[in-house]
């Protein structure tokens, strides 16, 4: 019979060798993990300073899970970037196997999530907000749904067939969810002895890691954990917060080698009266995110009053064959993450794309992410973005520096109407691109995209997608057999 910790003689003492620990085996009651607490507390007991020692209690296992958050992105960036590149070669050579690919990855993307872990679909940030709602021992089982290491593998595996498939969907929010599952894992692993963490603070911290290891951007991770995901004082974890986004972002690089997420653009002698344009392209691209996302959660509704298993394999394909057509009749690189698109616009003479890649990257996101499969919207919200800047600099016969600038504008103003964070979204922009010298022009967006959002929906599609997911575990918890 295993020991109880609360009642083993050894929890409160230091005097234990670690010979005689190993020697213990299960008879004795005592399993490895128990003997591996008790090794730890043993060395902490000799921590004379008793402040010192609480305080590193307290930051070791945001520590620990910092560090693993950062290995899980490096490897998921790497698997998605793979997976990716192998598709786009695949569908430039044949175009025509985007009609067999993509419905079948499609299908099998969405089948991983139903089969095993419905709640590791979709982006992973509606989940997140739902959990640090859900943060309290009553609901222990609830927030187990929504974050697990179950949720990690086929959070992984699901978006790589997505992105195998084409799907216009990125690696951004799914990495946040995983991150705050990995958060939530360790502080569940904290021996009794160890001091209580804020289960809240923990995923929220986790969360913030967990996106600034996706986009290398620390500030953002940082910005986004107080704007998106709490209300509560950041006096309250601000050490921890700070300390996980640093050691993920460092874990991270120190994989990659210091990157940017896009690189440098060319911002040099604007016209004085750029302004507007920066006005008008958030204006557009606010309302573009927030109509996106409203058509998201309609095609989402429909999607869950098909109770026929057949009915919901066939909206599945349709989703993967309507993304198929617009890659086939279009150009494959609008498909996918969009990353590439971006780098287009921003980094080439080829600046100015035709009047409708907008449409095609928001149609694609929209049918990529309705079918339930994992894949996040920050990636292809930016993409859309960029192409509304592009667009337009063109009509204008904008130059090089001003279609930079409107470009970054409609990435700032698309992110921002999908998810209602305009200084997130504004940082996040800021950091991937290094050009701080911008900073006013891409607030102004922000704040331009996010009352825009309002004349479409008062709420974001995150803040929408995770009420649906409280009412869904509280009626599973209803149930007689949950």
């Amino acid at each position: 019979m295993a020991a109880d910790r609360s009642t083993f003689p050894y929890s409160h003492t230091p005097i234990l060798s670690l010979n005689y620990l190993y020697n213990m085996n299960e008879k004795d009651g005592i399993s490895l993990r128990l003997k591996m607490s008790i090794w730890f507390k043993r060395i902490f007991d000799r921590v004379g300073n008793e402040k010192l020692k609480l305080n590193l209690l307290r930051a070791v296992p945001f520590w620990i899970a910092s560090l693993l958050t950062g290995l899980i992105a490096v490897f998921y960036s790497k698997i998605f970037l793979l997976a990716e590149n192998n598709a786009s070669s695949v569908f430039k050579a044949f175009h025509w196997l985007l009609f067999i690919i993509t419905p079948i990855c499609f299908l099998l993307a969405w089948w991983l999530v139903q089969r095993f872990e419905k709640y590791a679909g979709g982006s992973g940030i509606p989940q997140v907000m739902a959990a640090i709602e859900l943060a309290n021992p009553r609901d222990n089982e609830k927030i187990r749904k929504l974050l697990s290491i179950r949720v990690i593998v086929i959070k992984i595996v699901s978006s790589f067939f997505m992105i195998l498939g084409g799907g216009v969907v990125g690696r951004e929010g799914p990495t946040i969810q995983i991150a705050g599952s990995v958060f939530r894992k360790v502080n569940q692993l904290l021996p009794a002895w160890w001091p209580k963490i804020s289960k809240r603070n923990m995923i929220m911290t986790g969360a913030a890691a967990g996106l600034a290891a996706a986009f290398n951007t620390p500030l953002g991770g940082i910005v986004f954990a107080i704007e998106e995901l709490t209300k509560t004082h950041i006096s309250y974890f601000r050490t921890a917060l700070f300390t996980a986004v640093i050691i993920a972002g460092l874990t991270a690089q120190g994989l990659f080698g210091p990157y940017l997420y896009l690189g440098y653009p060319v911002i040099k002698g604007l016209s004085a009266f750029i302004f507007l344009g920066v006005i008008l392209v958030a204006l557009i691209a606010g309302l573009g995110g927030s109509l996106s996302g409203r058509i998201m959660l309609s095609f989402m509704n429909v999607r869950s009053r098909l109770k026929k298993q057949n009915q919901k394999i066939v909206f599945v394909l349709i989703c993967g064959l309507v993304v198929a057509l617009l890659g086939f009749m279009t150009n494959t690189e609008m498909i996918g993450s969009g990353k590439s698109i971006m780098t287009q616009v921003l980094f080439t003479s080829d600046k100015y794309l035709p009047w409708y890649a907008p449409l095609v990257r928001m149609t694609g996101s929209i049918f990529s992410f309705s079918t339930g499969a994992a894949g996040g919207v920050f990636a292809p919200a930016l993409s859309s973005g960029a192409c509304i800047g592009s667009v337009l600099s063109g009509w204008m016969n904008l130059t090089d520096s001003n279609t930079n600038l409107l470009i970054l504008s409609g990435m700032v103003g698309f992110l921002t109407g999908i998810t209602r964070t305009p200084f997130t979204s504004s940082i996040i922009v800021l950091e991937m691109t290094d050009r701080h010298n911008l900073i006013f022009y891409l607030m102004l967006a922000g704040m331009v995209a996010s009352m825009a959002s309002l004349l479409v929906d008062k709420h974001s599609l995150y803040d929408r997608l995770k009420v649906r997911y409280l009412k869904e575990i509280e009626q599973e918890s209803l149930k007689p057999n949950a």
